[in-house]
């Protein structure tokens, strides 16, 4: 997994895997600023430049922006589990829109019946048009609830508190950064320095 942090002199630090640590210089030059590492890349000692970085072409902006690099502090535990705290807030929204779209579709229900009401007294079924108003229209869908109220509940009592524990965790342990772990798996995933494969968009290097 690869890791960006600031550099120097508008330089990038590069943490690689096995705790390679690289000082990416904006005329794309590569020195070693870390431990020893031996491995693909060779051996590397502090300050001697690197020619070869593994396959991948690095250059001084090809990375994620500040608030998608991780804090020096945070261990790669720690974004995974964020990651997953992310990921569940992430299943509670997908859950939220679909209790506001059970909420809309039980009222647009409850609209149409009123029409349906009004459509079977016109036609003569005065009995029955009058039990469907009795018994069904504007009838709680659960226990003294119509879906504002469910929604108002879910919101209030669970969803809050879920959406603020996320935050809180993220300001405690990252900087309030968010989707730090799928910005790292972005870095690991794309092929750098391919077309489409981009970091940013092109208005952030603007």
């Amino acid at each position: 997994m690869w890791r960006w942090m600031a550099g120097r002199s508008g330089a990038v630090v590069v943490l690689l895997p096995a705790g390679v640590l690289l000082e990416v210089g904006m005329d794309s030059g590569y020195s070693c600023v870390g431990r020893e590492h031996s491995g693909r890349l060779g051996s590397a000692q502090p300050g001697v430049p690197l020619y070869m970085v593994s396959s991948m072409t690095i250059s001084g902006s090809d990375g994620p922006d500040s608030n998608h690099q991780r804090p020096g502090s945070a261990t790669d535990k720690t974004v995974e589990a964020l990651g997953k705290l992310s990921e569940a807030l992430e299943v509670v929204e997908h859950a939220r829109g679909l209790l506001y779209g059970f909420h809309r579709l039980t009222g647009t229900a409850d609209l149409a019946l009123g029409e349906a009401v009004d459509l079977l007294r016109e036609a003569g079924h005065e009995s029955l048009a009058e039990e469907v108003n009795r018994d069904v229209l504007g009838r709680n869908v659960i226990e003294g609830r119509w879906t504002f109220q469910i929604v108002e509940d879910y919101d209030d009592n669970y969803y809050a508190e879920f959406k603020a524990i996320e935050k809180r965790a993220r300001d405690e342990l990252v900087e309030g950064k968010r989707h730090l772990f799928e910005a790292e798996m972005k870095e690991d995933r794309r092929t750098h320095g391919r077309a489409h494969h981009e970091a940013l968009p092109p208005e952030a290097n603007q």
